[in-house]
């Protein structure tokens, strides 16, 4: 992934002067606002950082997981004796097995730990084995004997969502929520969203009258995984005190705590966690995997016990992003003035909850996306079938809405005869603008100029053809399936809006412990929070902040853990502002604990008010030095804990969806350029370019890693990444049928960053990680309609939506 041009926009207001050194910031090199490196970068690039399928232990036994071949069917009876008989089988474990709750959930508590008395979905786990040895599990594990009443499959989201005669997938409905309509069984959530003319009463009928122009559209997102290359995989320890510690790749330690200790019949403080390499997540992380199950065969042998999966066992093993059926409709007056829109979405939540019901809440109320419409409808759904169980991914809810309103905005700018980018400048949410759901915008939103800049960023060149041409740079590539003939050039536009932070008034909050003290005789910093570094460079944030905040360049992150409060997930696009946020208050107490050790010491006149930590010293904001941190920490070390909460959030209505439910709002604008081979239905890539607010950058290389990481999960929505599901059963389990974007498809990319600092987030910053992955797949889609003139409703198209061919 090649950056041809990386730019930042001026800050506004305008960021205080640049050093001479360009990492240096505060009195410190590598503080906020620079490229800080990671201190985890070489040894990932060398292949030498220990990931959670690095574990071991002395005594080891390795487990492995027996899974459901059917989606649906009731278990009859499990006989487990030629397992146990096996040389070398040290546990084989079953639903009895489970010694305390036989249930866990990340928002409700309907997943079975091992299946009791049914499966739900095809993979799920019905028993457990430890062994000596990996092949030795695997052949007790092949040796289980379960009898199956195969029963017929819930497949179909849009009968769970509507049909009364659909079979529950877990029995009967559950009774309304205080002030909402009873529920079909198979709705986790059902959320509705009224403004206007819809909020008052009137009818479809009566707000279409309004509009000039009306489009409407059908479109479908499939089932995207999120493809972390480093499998599920952790090591369970039993400890001397009756508990256990768990070594794993997670993205929230306290809530997989939070699930194990009711399964494992322990009281929290004997589960403790910690965080072991990790390899990717994406969102898929959240929910438990392999972490009870090691748990309890760790307890039960009195041995260390590690698991690892395999890629096919992982496809089964996690969630993945929710797939959508989407019904829009638009109606705009013949300027391009947005008169209202209506939809219903559908994501099909799979076997279990997982956060479905989150997700539900982020799509519904970004499902106009950031246009002002005064009269809006939306009916949205998170249902349960036999389907594989869905839940967290990258842009979380807002992917799917986002590929639904942008092709919308493409047809409605063609119905008008506008340019696409015109009709998304005149409808433009800015700071001042109300959400869908009421929410006033309370902090710079420069949408319209976001897309003036991405409208005026150069083309790339021509494309080439002919004989000779490389064929890397031709749809098909390097299998030279295209020689130059049908190829056409086409350009699409993308914008997309996230929420950041957790939303709908969950108490989410930060914690951090920072400690100053002398090693070697020079002044050190140690930063301890529970929060898991996936791969987006939180290790490098913290320690940034710490050297901003102290003045000092020596920063040590410890190894997150359950032993210090919680962080929250890894997830929403929060860690940079959550515990970024907890880190910053805790040095803010550490230097307040330093000044009070200065001024003990005396002060000269006037220097009292205006205390800073600067270089290893307490000096005066004209920098004269007070006190060396040398001698002031000679005898001592100053600790503090903090908790960090962003600004408080409400629940959406049940019956209207109304309530400010967020705390920020990102936003990026993509500009795709493709070349098409019309005639074999390949698409070539041959630009992204991104311009994304991100409010205060504070370390711009890792961010525009973000970007580039982020548009490419876009691109493989787009082009190649689905997971194939049909009558609940999964078809491709691997990567060599479930594709994801290589170096070969990535194109080169133009990242411009602005920074319109957030008034309420620490430094000003905004949550970056998942904008990207909304708007690079409807640009790319819109991008190929421009070149072909096919509608394409389906995220990801295929090479017979281009060429017109029926879809198997």
């Amino acid at each position: 992934m090649t950056a041809s041009s990386e730019t930042r926009a001026p800050a506004a207001p305008a960021a205080p002067p640049v050093p001479a050194d360009p990492a240096e910031r505060g009195g410190v090199r590598h503080g906020v606002g620079t490229d800080a490196p990671r201190p985890d970068g070489v040894l990932k690039v060398t292949g030498e950082f220990a990931y959670s399928s690095d574990l071991w232990a002395d005594d080891m036994l390795w487990g492995a997981t027996l899974r459901s071949p059917h989606p649906h069917a009731r278990i009859r009876g499990i006989d487990l004796t030629e397992a146990v008989r096996l040389p070398g089988v040290y546990a084989v474990l079953t639903h009895e097995d489970v010694p305390g709750a036989k249930y866990y959930g990340l928002e409700r508590a309907d997943q079975p730990v091992l299946a009791d008395g049914k499966v739900r979905y095809q993979g799920e786990p019905v028993a457990i084995v430890a062994a000596d040895h990996p092949e030795t599990a695997r052949r007790a594990m092949m040796r289980i004997a379960v009898d199956y009443e195969v029963l017929e499959p819930v497949s179909d989201a849009r009968r769970a969502a509507f049909d009364p005669a659909c079979p529950p997938v877990h029995g009967p409905a559950a009774p309304p929520e205080p002030g909402g309509a009873a529920r079909p069984a198979n709705v986790v959530r059902y959320q509705p969203v009224r403004t206007g003319a819809f909020a008052a009463g009137a009818g479809l009928d009566e707000v279409r009258a309004q509009a000039d122009v009306i489009v409407t559209g059908e479109y479908q997102v499939g089932m995207q995984d999120q493809a972390f290359l480093g499998p599920e995989s952790g090591l369970a320890v039993p400890a001397a005190d009756g508990g256990v510690d768990l070594y794993v790749a997670t993205q929230w330690l306290h809530v997989d705590q939070s699930q194990l200790a009711p399964c494992l019949g322990l009281p929290p403080e004997k589960v403790r966690l910690n965080l072991a390499g990790v390899g990717g997540a994406f969102g898929a992380r959240e929910d438990l995997s392999m972490q009870a199950h090691a748990c309890l065969l760790a307890l039960r042998t009195g041995r260390p016990v590690k698991m690892v999966y395999h890629r096919e066992e992982s496809f089964f093993g996690h969630v993945h992003r929710h797939p959508a059926t989407m019904r829009y409709e638009h109606g705009a007056r013949a300027d391009g003035t947005l008169v209202f829109a209506t939809m219903e979405i559908v994501l099909d939540g799979g076997a279990y909850a997982s956060t479905t019901s989150a997700v539900v809440g982020v799509a519904s109320s970004m499902a106009v996306g950031p246009y002002e419409v005064p009269n809006v409808r939306v009916d949205a759904y998170g249902v349960y079938t036999n389907n594989p169980p869905c839940g967290a991914m990258r842009g979380f809810g807002a992917v799917q809405a986002c590929f639904g309103y942008e092709s919308q905005m493409d047809r409605l700018a063609e119905a008008l005869g506008m340019h696409p980018v015109e009709l998304r400048i005149r409808n433009a949410m800015s700071e001042g603008s109300r959400t869908a759901t009421g929410q006033p915008v309370d902090m710079p939103l420069p949408m319209a100029d976001m897309l003036a800049r991405a409208r005026a960023l150069p083309p790339p060149a021509e494309p080439e053809t002919g004989p000779g041409t490389d064929p890397r740079r031709l749809p098909g590539g390097v299998a030279g399936t295209t020689r130059g003939e049908g190829v056409v050039r086409g350009v699409g536009y993308g914008v997309g809006i996230k929420n950041i932070c957790y939303s709908e008034s969950f108490d989410d909050y930060s914690t951090a412990r920072v400690r100053l003290e002398l090693v070697g005789g020079e002044p050190a910093v140690q930063v301890h929070t529970a929060a898991a570094e996936v791969g987006q460079g939180l290790v490098t944030v913290q320690q940034q902040v710490a050297r901003t905040e102290l003045g000092v360049e020596r920063v040590v992150v410890r190894p997150a853990d359950t032993a210090v409060g919680s962080s929250g997930s890894s997830s929403a696009s929060r860690q940079s502002y959550m515990t970024g946020g907890a880190v910053k208050a805790a040095c803010e107490a550490v230097r307040e604990a330093v000044f009070r050790l200065a001024r003990e010491r005396g002060l000269p006149p006037g220097a009292d008010d205006a205390l800073e930590l600067r270089g290893g010293a307490v000096v005066t904001r004209l920098g004269a030095v007070v006190a060396e941190l040398a001698e002031l920490l000679a005898d001592t070390a100053v600790e503090e804990t903090r908790v960090f909460r962003h600004r408080p959030t409400r629940p959406m209505d049940p019956l209207t969806g109304q309530g400010d439910a967020h705390v920020q709002f990102a936003m990026c604008v993509h500009r795709a350029v493709v070349d098409v081979d019309t005639e074999l239905g390949l698409v070539r890539v041959v630009e992204l370019a991104a311009v994304q607010d991100v409010g205060r950058a504070l370390n711009p290389l890792q961010l525009a890693g973000q970007i580039h990481g982020g548009s490419a999960q876009g691109l493989g929505l787009a082009l190649m990444e689905e997971v194939q599901v049909r009558d609940a059963a999964v078809r491709n389990p691997s990567f060599t049928d479930y594709l994801i974007p290589t170096i070969l498809d990535m194109p080169p990319m133009r990242v411009e960053i602005l920074e319109h600092p957030d008034p309420h987030a620490p430094y000003g910053l905004r949550g970056a990680g998942e904008p990207p992955t909304l708007s690079s797949t409807p640009a790319i889609i819109a991008a190929i309609r421009a070149a072909t003139g096919r509608p394409l409703a389906h995220a990801p198209v295929r090479p017979e939506d281009i060429v017109g061919l029926p879809v198997p």
